[in-house]
């Protein structure tokens, strides 16, 4: 601890430096107002110990204010004798820390090292909540803009039903209080045209602004080009990869997105599909509760941004009556219980083929809401680490 110590009372010197000795703290003395200011300027410093008469109370309170004013961060302890203590009000309003009276027998200086150290420990916790404040408000501020990105309803075309969900991750700080964090999960639903509806679900690795900033960057481009010129899923997962591998806030660092982008063909019950490093969709028959993968193998292509030129994959898989598509990020899978191994105990496919078994008999947003709230129980109240976006498809019976 670097204290700074301007001091009135010569006799006293030498007991006050042995009892500010005690413990690997640097002390830097001063005797008169010049010197007090000359080396709150030249150092840094962790608190100031003054009277508040130096040499008297008025001259005292304008080299208060001038350390203030050199120091804003740096706290501040006065003395005072007991016959000053009214005058103390004047020095604490304007931002003094703490203060001590100084007593007939000097008592007092038993306690300035605590008091000192109390008082940084303080100052430092101000600070941290001042920081987690403004965290706070920047990672408001992001969302709200990510917010916009994610469309508030959805309308299902006849025959179809839909629901799509997005729910943040969170990180609890000082105090417990979680802080709602900015994230790089993302879907959308917008139609092409009145026969093809396209969803997407995108996930930015990482977490925090430069995810946030990502998605929003691919969001864009997304919105810019969509077209009929791309006649397949495959060729605008490849347009949108070119686009991306040219943006360094999204690639840098070993950045990248993975992406499913889908495209309802509501006039022949199929969806033509490409996934970018993505999970696959689910396809859930609901007459004979099979669940399955869209697609056999793994036909995802390298993740988006992180080489030009990449190759993708159209699939084309048809929707047969009464059944239902998932398309979800990882955020929704990888959900696990704190203090276990989160490569091992996951919430999983598994796990989300178990609700949406269970499901079945529940609304298409029942079945949302079911997803969610297994995924989170499964913590055991840790909560979801990731972001996690949703989107759920369902062809009603014919």
């Amino acid at each position: 601890m670097k204290i700074l110590v301007a001091w009135d009372q010569p006799e006293q010197l030498d007991l006050l430096q042995v009892y500010l000795g005690l413990g690997d703290h640097e002390i830097s003395w001063a005797a008169t107002p010049d010197e007090l200011l000359a080396l709150a300027e030249a150092q840094p410093l962790d608190v100031v110990l003054m009277p508040i008469t130096l040499p008297d109370v008025e001259l005292g309170y304008q080299v208060f204010t001038k350390l203030r004013s050199l120091r804003p961060d740096t706290p501040v302890v006065g003395v005072c004798e007991p016959q000053e203590v009214f005058r103390i009000v004047r020095f604490m309003t304007s931002g003094m820390s703490a203060y001590m009276i100084r007593d007939a027998n000097s008592d007092y200086l038993f306690m300035l090292l605590s008091v000192l150290e109390a008082t940084v420990e303080a100052a430092q916790a101000q600070r941290e909540q001042e920081i987690v404040k403004h965290l706070r408000e920047e990672i408001a501020a992001v969302r709200k803009l990510q917010e916009t990105m994610i469309p508030p309803l959805i309308d299902a075309p006849r025959g179809y039903q839909m629901c799509a969900r997005y729910e943040p991750s969170q990180l609890r700080v000082m105090g417990g209080r979680p802080v709602t964090m900015a994230g790089g999960d993302y879907y959308d639903v917008f139609n092409l045209d009145d026969n093809n509806i396209v969803f997407l679900v995108g996930d930015a690795s990482g977490h925090g602004m430069k995810a946030a900033m990502s998605i929003m960057i691919m969001h864009t481009l997304v919105r810019m080009i969509r077209t009929q010129v791309y006649k397949d899923t495959a060729a605008f997962v490849a347009a949108i990869n070119n686009q991306l591998v040219e943006q360094t806030i999204v690639n840098e660092e070993g950045g990248f997105i993975t992406l499913l982008y889908a495209i309802l063909r509501l006039d022949k019950h199929e969806i033509q599909w490409t996934s970018a490093g993505h999970p696959l969709p689910l396809l859930q028959n609901l007459d004979t509760g099979e669940i399955r993968p869209l697609a056999d193998g793994d036909p995802s292509g390298l993740p988006l941004a992180i080489m030009p030129g990449a190759e993708y994959e159209t699939i084309t898989s048809p929707l047969p009556p009464h059944c239902r598509v998932l398309l979800y990020t990882d955020g929704l899978a990888e959900a696990f219980p704190a203090g276990s191994d989160e490569g091992v105990n996951q919430f999983g496919e598994t796990g989300i083929i178990r609700t949406l078994q269970a499901s079945t008999k529940l609304s298409i947003s029942g079945a949302m809401e079911q997803l969610f709230h297994d995924s989170n129980e499964f913590t055991q109240g840790f909560g979801r680490h990731d972001d996690t976006s949703v989107v759920l498809v369902e062809r009603l019976k014919v």
